[in-house]
């Protein structure tokens, strides 16, 4: 069994979303003796966003020689991707949305062809044979029931992509209210660890 662990925040030993995506993969590892890990921190190795040039390389143009080597990157995390049965990704909200870093991820997976189809039934979903768990954290609260419910472009974000891919109930571990104030802070990173650590091993 192969786990892809994937952190996208720029904070390094002060994340919280890292510290919960570490838990989450050390409870895996614990329910999945010989579990083979890769890890990825797209902030200390980043991709390059896609250009127009990357496009057309896509599409059958010889790249230019300044871009192979991020060419190269993007077919990695792209095999990494698709050789994991379990992904893990420490996610966490900046701005109301993902890290800049993910999406640069983001859109080196979704590959047509790969990840997802276009047929005349619409778009089919080509990895739903994976387990995907984020770890979300977020300075204040933005749940369904909240007057800042409509600004939450993160989970809502990556439910959507995940399930346009084919992977339809990602789980989500979230720390909320990270930012209110030491005591929440505190209630939310202490909740999401428990959460981490009780993650069923299917």
């Amino acid at each position: 069994m192969k786990l892809l662990h994937l952190d996208s925040s720029v904070l390094g030993p002060h994340s919280v979303s890292r510290q919960v995506s570490a838990a989450i993969v050390d409870r895996l590892r614990k329910t999945h003796p010989g579990i083979e890990v890769t890890y990825r921190d797209l902030t200390t190795t980043p991709l390059a966003h896609l250009s127009g040039s990357h496009l057309a390389a896509s599409q059958g143009a010889t790249p230019e020689a300044s871009l192979q080597a991020d060419i190269a990157a993007g077919q990695q995390v792209l095999d990494e991707f698709l050789a994991a049965d379990i992904v893990v990704l420490g996610a966490p909200m900046y701005n109301f949305t993902i890290p800049t870093q993910l999406k640069a991820w983001i859109d080196r997976i979704l590959v047509a062809g790969k990840t997802f189809k276009y047929s005349a039934a619409g778009v089919e979903g080509l990895a739903g044979n994976k387990r995907v768990i984020v770890a979300v954290s977020r300075g204040g609260f933005y749940g369904a029931d909240t007057p800042a419910a409509v600004g939450e472009h993160l989970e809502t974000y990556l439910r959507w992509v995940f399930g346009f891919i084919g992977i339809t109930k990602p789980e989500i571990i979230s720390a909320d209210g990270i930012q209110v104030g030491p005591e929440h802070r505190e209630k939310a990173v202490s909740g999401a660890l428990q959460a981490a650590g009780n993650l069923d091993a299917a």
